[in-house]
């Protein structure tokens, strides 16, 4: 008897915390229950900004900044991509696939529902009020809107003083 393919999960990661506390959440529901036989084939996704996007350069000089821009951009992708599979280990989620891909956050995880045929989308909220995210643009909204899949948001709790 053949055995049906898992559905896909993605995880968006960033460097934020809020990323992590989704990655948490979601491999304490969907994965650390079912000890090694869960019901989904985990994989990562971060979209490392481009060196020009980051900060906008333009005009002279700004091509002897671009490669100094990208090496911690790079940097920085490495270490959410360690820290994200030493959360997994830590939970004994071994099978985990990893893509890092320039660009923008939001289509770069809605290319990344496509490609692997992906039945749910993890984000994390980072819980901006209505200016902020009118502003800056919710990647979260954004792919509940255009994202071909079910989009879960995950939002860490608030801290009571």
């Amino acid at each position: 008897m053949a055995t049906a393919e898992k559905s896909v999960m993605i995880v968006a990661m960033d460097e934020s915390e809020h990323s992590f506390y989704a990655l948490q959440w979601t491999l304490n529901h969907f994965f650390a229950p079912f000890s090694g036989a869960a019901p989904f084939k985990l994989v990562l996704v971060h979209a490392k900004p481009s060196p020009a996007t980051a900060v906008g350069l333009a005009g002279p000089g700004a091509a002897d900044v671009l490669p100094y821009l990208d090496t911690d951009l790079k940097k920085i992708a490495a270490r959410v991509v360690e820290k994200a599979r030493e959360i997994c280990r830590s939970k004994s989620v071994t099978d985990v696939a990893v893509d890092v891909v320039e660009g923008d956050a939001r289509n770069v995880l809605c290319e990344a529902v496509e490609k692997h045929h992906a039945s749910i989308l993890v984000v994390g909220s980072h819980g901006y009020g209505a200016i902020k995210r009118a502003v800056l643009g919710s990647v979260s909204d954004y792919c509940a809107h255009h994202a071909h899949c079910t989009v879960m948001i995950v939002k860490k709790p608030k801290t009571k003083h």
